[in-house]
């Protein structure tokens, strides 16, 4: 497997959200490569059951990459060679961005861009003892004051075969106004490998502007794709449109492929998936408010049916509605 660095989109790993039900949803509009929830890798090597799960993926997911946390050098060697025992991941993924302070604080995630020496030791350790084609690493452009170059230039250094950049430090947490594309930039023109751009990027037009201001290999989108996973197919197809009748068959596809990785756990799961599904519609507050209380599966569907029919486009959409037929 080959991987191909030309306008490669990306879903972001986002904790509580991006697992193989919610992935499997955006495979089917265009992404080119999915992401697991962020794994600690102690987790890992004690391999309880939760982390087992969140380590599973869809037979649609290729290439598959799961995102691995830690510090311990000793620990991180033992987590590969646990993804090493499991086929169908195609890259693992380091974490040094992740801002949470219970993360960040033990020298974990967005901790490491304090100490890039030992960063850097953590990527070498990483490739030299997987089995898996491909290794990468996301970052911040720094832990409380941007140091863009020095992280080029240290991971110039470290055996990754691509670099995935936030334009934030992690003091900048997720501030909209503190979002840094130039910086990207500056990075992408010291990097040896390929890059691949995150943050604020929402829409078909963002994603054009950041990728003339960094010159990005690609895009890595997260949030955006929590209520609109079809994001991807829009910016490969460069529209702003889509139909809405997508959007009920999509939710409703999203909720079975809960219920079916979960159980009867997965429709109360679901309900923060619906808070961001519903954003933009008429009547949303209400819809979120009376999920909330719902337990039922079968109630659930009802209502989620009832609501996202209210706004089916009549329109005629023809390419639009094959893409439907074909994907969902």
């Amino acid at each position: 497997m080959q991987i191909n660095f030309n306008n490669l989109l990306m879903l972001a790993p986002l904790a509580g959200y991006t697992d193989l039900p919610f992935r499997s949803v955006v495979k089917k509009f265009g992404v080119d490569i999915t992401v697991s929830e962020m794994i600690s890798s102690h987790a890992l090597v004690y391999a309880n059951a939760k982390t087992q799960k969140m380590v599973e993926k869809s037979p649609f997911e290729t290439p598959y990459c799961v995102q691995i946390a830690g510090s311990k050098e000793d620990i991180l060697k033992e987590a590969i060679n646990v993804l090493n025992t499991i086929e169908g991941i195609d890259i693992i993924d380091f974490n040094c961005g992740c801002p949470a302070p219970k993360v960040a604080n033990h020298g974990n995630g967005s901790g490491l861009l304090k100490d890039l020496p030992h960063l850097v030791k953590m990527l070498h350790i990483i490739k030299e003892n997987t089995n898996k084609p491909y290794t990468s690493v996301k970052v911040r452009l720094g832990f409380d004051k941007k140091i863009p170059s020095e992280i080029a230039h240290a991971l110039n250094d470290s055996p990754v075969d691509f670099v995935v950049v936030h334009g934030r430090t992690r003091s900048d947490s997720y501030k909209k106004d503190r979002i840094d594309y130039q910086s990207i930039g500056m990075m992408k023109q010291i990097l040896k490998v390929p890059l691949i751009a995150n943050g604020e990027i929402a829409n078909v037009k963002k994603a054009k502007e950041v990728l003339d201001i960094t010159g990005a290999n690609g895009l890595m989108i997260g949030r955006a794709a929590l209520s609109s996973p079809w994001i991807f197919w829009q910016i490969k197809n460069n529209t702003d449109t889509i139909p809405s009748i997508v959007k009920k068959e999509l939710v409703l596809q999203h909720f079975d492929a809960m219920v079916k990785f979960y159980g009867e756990r997965g429709v109360v799961m679901f309900r923060k998936n619906l808070h961001a599904y519903a954003k933009g519609h008429n009547g949303a507050s209400e819809f979120r408010t009376k999920v909330n209380s719902m337990t039922s599966g079968k109630q659930m569907r009802e209502n989620i049916a009832i609501f996202f029919d209210e706004s089916i486009i009549e329109d005629d959409l023809p390419v639009l509605v094959e893409l439907n037929k074909k994907s969902i």
